[in-house]
């Protein structure tokens, strides 16, 4: 049988990843604080440990060796260093969650080639050192350039799905309802995103193929925040008070100064088929509207 360890599978996509690799009959054992409970009971193994200690990782892996270890929440040079020293000789094959805001925003689509983790400047540090792209950037690079097991960092556009914790739609589709203000400093912007399903399933899928280095990952497809807020005023029945300055309070999540998008072809032409945006994006918002309407 074999083995897989998720660092941090209890919520959003790690967790539908659990449930997916359980499914393929895998062994699977999840490593988190403790805090989070979860729903899987027997079918997993736990480890406790504190991602960011290296002794308690180390201790906390000890004995243990896996066919491909997930990490999903790596957020520093000093954590994909702490497990470039921990997992050597422990892993066949590693998956780093990484994120396209390794990118600089630029109205164009962004592609892999555009930041090489194999030459991006190291500069070791903690989470909070450094603002969260670049700290995903600098964990790419200390894997590309120090990991002696072949590393594959996915870098995600917007994950979104009725199980977002974070609730960042639902930000718009209460203040529409409600009359409030939404800052959005470019409503022309385009950007894209990802279902919280779909990126479970690519990464389950990414355990059984060879890529290595960066790979972005969204459904294919762009919409612009106009066109966004637009399909949740028709859910709604109400126009959204849209405000190009605004507190940072009213600040739109995906409330980027211009469009920020990037390129799956990388995937694509390895064989993940990528969905359309415009298959599901419009029913989500749909659903998520008819839940806030009637709490």
């Amino acid at each position: 049988m074999k083995t897989a360890l998720v660092l941090g599978g209890t919520r959003f996509f790690g967790k539908r990843l659990v449930e997916l690799l359980l499914e393929e009959g895998m062994e699977v054992t999840i490593a988190t604080r403790g805090i989070t409970s979860d729903s899987f009971g027997d079918r997993v193994g736990r480890l406790v440990v504190d991602r960011e200690n290296y002794s308690s990782l180390l201790k906390a892996t000890a004995g243990y060796e896996w066919d491909v270890i997930y990490d999903n929440i790596c957020y520093s040079p000093q954590d994909a260093w702490n497990a470039c020293k921990v997992f050597a000789g422990k892993v066949k094959r590693y998956i780093n969650t990484s994120s396209m805001s390794v990118y600089e925003q630029a109205p164009y689509e962004h592609t892999e080639a555009e930041l090489d983790p194999h030459t991006y400047p190291i500069k070791m540090g903690c989470r909070s050192d450094f603002d969260y792209g670049t700290g995903k950037a600098l964990a790419e690079a200390i894997f590309a350039q120090h990991a002696t097991f072949p590393v594959c960092s996915v870098r995600f556009s917007f994950v979104v799905g009725k199980d977002d914790y974070t609730r960042r739609l639902e930000f718009h589709i209460d203040r529409i309802m409600k009359g409030t203000v939404i800052g959005i400093p470019s409503v022309d912007a385009k950007i894209n995103f990802i279902s919280s399903d779909e990126a479970a399933t690519l990464l389950c899928w990414l355990k059984d193929q060879s890529i290595t280095g960066p790979l972005n990952a969204c459904a294919t497809g762009e919409i612009s925040l106009a066109e966004m807020i637009t399909l949740m005023e028709q859910e709604v029945g109400k126009t959204a008070m849209i405000e190009h300055h605004s507190p940072e309070s009213d600040k739109s999540p995906y409330g980027v100064e211009q469009s920020f998008f990037i390129s799956n072809s990388k995937g694509n032409e390895a064989g993940f088929p990528f969905t359309h945006l415009d298959s599901w994006f419009p029913d989500l918002i749909s659903d998520l509207a008819r839940t806030r309407i009637t709490l």
